[in-house]
């Protein structure tokens, strides 16, 4: 009985650290960011949704989405933000429950469906356990600061925009500490799937 596991977390707790260590151990991980990549390109229905309703400012003279631009207009109103996932969401589910199908025909222990909105958009009734992977909302801070090479305002801004952290964990199966080293994580994700192996003595 193969496990569809949610993975997620809040931006820059490391979620994509746990998606590499599944894939690592040879499991399928559907990736929901690339699906979201794909219902975009040139000659999609998706794109042509978004040129309709934002512009041609949004498409790049090789007819590529231009997402800097897109991100701009999205960032700073909440309405559009919805509107563009209004759009694309019916997209990338089609795509996420194609890939996960796909790779049910293989059988394997673990599917996972690396959703980084799993709550926000409605993903929870479509896998049996969730993942989250969690930091102190400090830590969340510091680390998107580096990694974006932006301000504490900025970083709190971008946070905001998600259901935070510490709500994501009261609605999690396994919640996966991710504060300290690599090494400490990987730990916490093969514990957890050797409790899921058939056969397993691990309670």
């Amino acid at each position: 009985m193969t496990v569809i596991l949610g993975l997620t977390g809040s931006i820059a707790t490391g979620k994509s650290t746990v998606s590499k260590l599944f894939k690592e151990q040879g499991y399928p991980v559907v990736d929901a960011d690339i699906g979201a990549r794909e219902v975009v390109e040139p000659g999609t229905e998706g794109l042509n949704k978004l040129k309709a309703y934002f512009g041609d400012k949004i498409i790049l003279p090789d007819g590529t989405l231009n997402r800097s631009e897109l991100g701009k207009i999205v960032f700073n109103d909440e309405k559009e933000r919805e509107q563009l996932n209004e759009m694309l969401s019916q997209h990338i589910r089609q795509w996420i429950m194609t890939k996960k199908d796909d790779y049910l025909k293989q059988h394997p222990v673990v599917i996972v469906l690396d959703i980084p909105l799993l709550f926000e958009t409605g993903y929870k009734d479509d896998v049996d356990q969730i993942m989250v992977v969690a930091t102190t909302p400090e830590t969340q801070i510091d680390r998107l600061m580096k990694r974006d090479g932006i301000k504490r305002n900025e970083a709190l801004q971008k946070i905001a925009a998600q259901l935070s952290i510490s709500e994501k964990i009261t609605l999690g199966d396994i919640i996966i500490d991710n504060n300290g080293t690599v090494e400490h994580t990987k730990k916490q994700v093969l514990k957890w799937i050797e409790k899921i192996k058939p056969n397993s003595c691990i309670k």
